[in-house]
């Protein structure tokens, strides 16, 4: 029998709407500025409420941007970001799964140990390796490119360890199934596998295109050629603009356009990423 406590389910209900506007109020101030002239916050107040200038904001921001900021406008940065978060997501999984399955269902030597050599890398960030890096990916001559954007974090020990974990899980009598009907290795990963792997593939998908769509750093250091600009370093570029001339109204405009592609990403795949996340029976 469930004990019916309303003064607990009133405080957790509290707790629970006082996160929510931790959270959300920010965004919403955000949205606010955007909606506003950049003389609206010559007073030094905060409008509290929609403005009239949203859609010539956003319009401008996309088409045409802050010529003083040295970015280019909104758009271009948006789909080097949109360019470079997907191909890093889809990488990272091609590649994580494809080793994994080396990993556990192929019998050679040293496999263990070329696991747990990926699994070390854990400990080399980018950040740790990034001088090294950079000399490769400049003597390759992919500076101001997008396989230099994206090919230097395209591979994902985190991703191999939970596709490895993953396929342990799998019973050995389905592989020997798979193979007593003349599956090879190549049909048993298609057929069977990748099925299997589907919710795992998707919570994967969100995070690593998250993780791809915020990258600044790297970025930053392989792009002086600004049509390579991501939407991270157009941002910084205009508060820093901002610093010096109030518009603040166009960088909130460009803050919200750049939260809609992983917020949209979370949302149409949040079914199958919780369901990757919790689920136990394969």
């Amino acid at each position: 029998m469930i004990e019916n406590r309303p003064f607990l389910a009133f405080l957790t209900h509290l707790v629970l709407i006082l996160g929510v506007v931790i959270v959300v109020f920010p965004v919403y101030i955000a949205f606010i500025a955007s909606t506003h002239g950049s003389g609206d916050f010559m007073r030094g107040l905060v409008p509290l409420l929609p403005g009239p200038h949203m859609i010539e904001n956003y319009r401008f921001m996309l088409t045409e941007g802050i010529s003083s900021a040295g970015a280019p406008p909104l758009s271009i940065m948006l789909l080097n970001s949109l360019v470079m978060a997907i191909s890093i997501a889809v990488g990272k999984i091609v590649i994580s799964i494809l080793s994994a399955y080396a990993i556990v269902f192929f019998k050679f030597p040293f496999r263990l140990l070329a696991f747990w050599i990926i699994f070390i890398t854990l400990m080399l960030p980018v950040e740790v390796r990034i001088i090294p890096t950079f000399k490769v990916v400049s003597d390759l001559g992919m500076l101001n490119s997008y396989p230099g954007l994206i090919i230097p974090l395209i591979a994902s020990a985190t991703a191999t360890f939970l596709f490895r974990q993953f396929f342990l899980t799998v019973p050995d009598e389905l592989m020997e199934a798979a193979r007593v009907d003349g599956a090879g290795p190549i049909k048993f990963f298609r057929d069977i596998l990748l099925p299997l792997s589907r919710t795992n593939i998707a919570a994967l998908f969100v995070i690593l295109f998250i993780y791809g769509w915020v990258q600044y750093l790297w970025p930053l250091l392989v792009t002086t050629d600004s049509r390579y600009y991501t939407i991270v370093m157009g941002i910084k570029r205009l508060a820093a603009t901002a610093d010096a001339e109030p518009q603040w109204n166009f960088v909130m405009a460009a803050v919200m356009l750049a939260m809609l592609p992983p917020v949209l990403v979370v949302i149409l795949m949040q079914r199958l990423f919780v369901k990757g996340l919790v689920e136990t029976e394969k």
